[in-house]
């Protein structure tokens, strides 16, 4: 089983419902031990608990029991800010009832998944209660939800056959690329290309290994039959040199890309590792324009700093500090910026003239994606950090290259 795969790389399940709906007496019949303290009190699960586990087909999944909706309890609005944080990073929504009590919080949220074009299913899980009217299923499947299960989550000889179909209904609503793998830069370039990659090796690095998408990207071009070179920044003139024939395609850690451009001839493209991720975790173009856009900051403007992951700040932190000064010296603008690290993402963006994210390595696709489609509705714009590095040294259409060339 590959229990060490990070969780940006997990398919991530979010188990929902009411109050005291079974969604942790469910999570235990799947992955068949007590992860979730289940009663039947009201508010027993205070936090979003996550367990990680194989589920073959589809490989590493991250499953989240969720606080349950509607909790009228002193900390219930604070649970459900967490159900709601769990609910954005969601590949897939379980929202778990009976037929019994089966209510107005059931159908707004349903009509909340089906609106936000989220994969959802329904699982009545408690059928040695009550089974779902024929109406009521029909109810469900009008809202254009077809996946809905009904089995009895404390019937332990039926688990097999319960996680069968639980199993069945998860692969339908599975993202492509959990289905097949997207590429990270293999599709850049032909079978059996040298690809270099230039990686500094500063105080952020984590000692003794690669980060995380620098690793990513070397198995992403092994796996497209590529040739790759990994060089620190200054012995990537050297290994230039010694070529006889140039390489396909260079990419440099965002912090080295003025020196990788210059030194890269201008028929060699090149891009950077964060431009990769805007990529694969996002929408490239939109993330291009919203890094444009900084050519229009002005005085007082609000910028809002959003890291994917919590870490210690560094004296020279990336996103805190060198992006912050970048900015600032281009623009020659006074501009404020505000941090906002790990799943924590502020709601109201309409105080922000720009959303600056880092390149999202540690965050799962749909988690991205809930953060760029929330800026675009309210029509702010957003970028990433490479983009915006890319920008304020003056090689941001270089670096877009190989991908209007992919198009």
């Amino acid at each position: 089983m590959n229990q060490t795969a990070p969780k940006s790389l997990r398919l991530q399940i979010a188990l929902c419902g009411k109050v005291n709906a079974g969604k942790s007496t469910f999570l235990n019949l799947v992955v068949g031990q007590q992860v979730s303290i289940t009663s039947d009190v009201p508010g027993t699960t205070t936090d979003v608990v996550e367990k990680a586990m194989e589920l073959l087909p589809l490989g590493p999944v991250l499953f989240m029991d969720c606080a349950g909706y509607g909790d009228e309890t002193v900390l219930g609005s604070e649970r459900m800010k967490k159900s709601d944080l769990a609910y954005r990073r969601a590949d897939i929504v379980v929202w778990l009832t009976n037929g019994t009590d089966f209510g107005d919080i059931d159908r707004d949220f349903l009509r909340k998944c089906v609106n936000d074009k989220r994969n959802v299913m329904v699982v009545f899980n408690k059928t040695d209660i009550s089974v779902p009217s024929i109406e009521l299923v029909a109810e469900i499947k009008s809202l254009g939800i077809e996946n809905i299960l009904q089995l009895n989550s404390l019937d332990k000889s039926g688990r097999e056959s319960s996680i069968a179909a639980f199993k069945q209904a998860l692969i339908k609503l599975a993202p492509e690329d959990f289905i097949i793998n997207v590429p990270l830069a293999g599709d850049l370039v032909e079978a059996h290309s040298h690809v270099i990659l230039i990686t500094p090796i500063d105080i952020e690095a984590p000692k003794g290994r690669l980060i995380m998408p620098q690793v990513q990207t070397i198995r992403d071009l092994l796996d497209h039959d590529c040739m790759v070179t990994v060089v620190k920044e200054n012995d990537f003139c050297n290994v230039l040199a010694n070529l006889k024939n140039p390489p396909s395609l260079v990419i440099c850690d965002s912090q080295v890309v003025k020196k990788m451009a210059a030194e890269t001839p201008e028929n060699i493209p090149c891009t950077t590792f964060s431009i990769l991720f805007s990529r694969l975790k996002g929408d490239l173009p939109l993330m291009a324009r919203g890094a444009y856009t900084i050519n229009n900051l002005k005085d007082g403007d609000k910028i809002l700093i959003a890291e994917g992951c919590t870490h210690h700040a560094v004296e020279d932190d990336i996103g805190r500090v060198k992006i912050p000064r970048l900015i600032r010296q281009y623009t020659s603008k006074n501009l404020d910026f505000e941090v906002y690290s790990g799943h924590d993402y502020p709601e109201d963006l309409q105080k922000y003239a720009l959303v600056l994210h880092c390149g999202g390595c540690m965050l799962n696709r749909r988690e991205n994606l809930s953060r760029i489609e929330l800026a675009a509705h309210l029509g702010i714009p957003i970028t990433n950090y490479g983009m915006a590095i890319s920008l304020t040294q003056g090689v941001l259409d270089r670096v877009l290259v190989p991908f209007q060339k992919k198009r």
